[in-house]
């Protein structure tokens, strides 16, 4: 029974994704370990006080391409159905800077001895800076590349839920409700530097044999406005885990790129994960990869021994 259940939710994810891609929030091929920045009721399913910390540099070689460095913090709170996480991001495009500070607060409701729904609201604020005439221009004298992007801070909020058992989830979360814009100092040019973006996520782990696990993960995301494009973009990825300590793995994302993951895990505490990405557009024929590394650690105060690993 248990296992039918993680197929139907792995399937129900494959059937709402294929679609076309789009460049859109920062985006990362750890996201089955890096939630939490897309979904604040994902904030205390560690069950323990813990952070994360992300490095991604995209299309190494090319200058300008994106950076993106991120810190996520979680912690329960004494009523354990709570719980508080907070989240900064920078993230860098060339010439555009974007930085995010958010917190989160998750909800626990049990449905069943062994599945869980959390619910979360997400609340912050957003820097945006863009300096126009960094840009090399034909007209200097162009009034669209004139003076900085007013970097004053856009407050936004975002909701989420997460379904969740010791082997399998499903989530969806809107973490930026609240569409705005940035308005420079010179003729009211303006830029749409907050899009809402609809995130589904879900991941199933599965028993092949006495040391290996096998976890497909699965997450769409989207953006219904026309100055994104296409509106979809899909990432697949599956992860054997060896022997409770090391994770390999691949990724596939819709009309972008593949790539490989590796975690390992010291202790149960410690996690330490790289994963890299060849692009499938033209840009391969430019960049060396793109490269991530993750490490979380986690601070256990209880003494007895962890019965079951934590998988996602």
């Amino acid at each position: 029974m248990k296992t039918r259940i993680q197929i139907a939710l792995f399937a129900l994810m494959i059937l709402l994704s294929f679609g076309a891609n789009a460049q859109q929030d920062p985006m990362y091929t750890q996201y089955m370990f890096n939630t939490q920045t897309i979904n604040p009721a994902y904030a205390g399913t560690w069950e323990s006080v813990g952070f994360m910390v992300l490095g991604r540099q995209q299309w190494a070689g090319i200058e300008g391409a994106p950076e993106t460095y991120s810190f996520s913090l979680q912690a329960p709170l004494k009523n354990e159905r709570v719980a508080l996480g907070f989240n900064v991001i920078n993230d860098k495009v060339g010439y555009v800077k974007r930085f995010y500070v958010y917190g989160d607060y998750s909800y626990l409701v049990p449905l069943s001895e062994k599945l869980n729904l959390r619910l979360g609201l997400k609340g912050g604020f957003t820097s945006y800076n863009h300096n126009l005439a960094a840009h090399n221009i034909l007209d200097p004298g162009d009034p669209s590349f004139v003076g900085e992007i007013d970097s004053k801070l856009k407050p936004n909020f975002g909701v989420g839920a997460f379904l969740y058992s010791k082997k399998a989830y499903v989530g969806f979360s809107i973490p930026k409700v609240v569409n705005s814009t940035f308005e420079n100092d010179f003729e009211n040019f303006s830029i749409n530097a907050q899009m809402r973006h609809y995130f589904l996520i879900a991941g199933a782990v599965f028993d092949l044999g006495e040391n290996v696990k096998f976890k497909p993960t699965a997450l769409t995301k989207a953006s219904f406005t026309s100055e994104t494009g296409t509106p979809l973009q899909f990432d697949l990825t599956g992860n054997f885990l060896i022997k409770e300590k090391l994770w390999l793995g691949g990724m596939w994302r819709s009309g972008d790129s593949f790539g490989f993951i590796a975690q390992f895990l010291f202790a149960e505490k410690l996690r330490l994960g790289y994963a890299i990405d060849f692009s499938t557009t033209n840009l391969r024929n430019y960049s060396n990869g793109t490269h991530e590394v993750m490490i979380s650690y986690e601070l256990r105060f209880k003494k007895e021994k962890v019965i079951s690993p934590r998988y996602f």
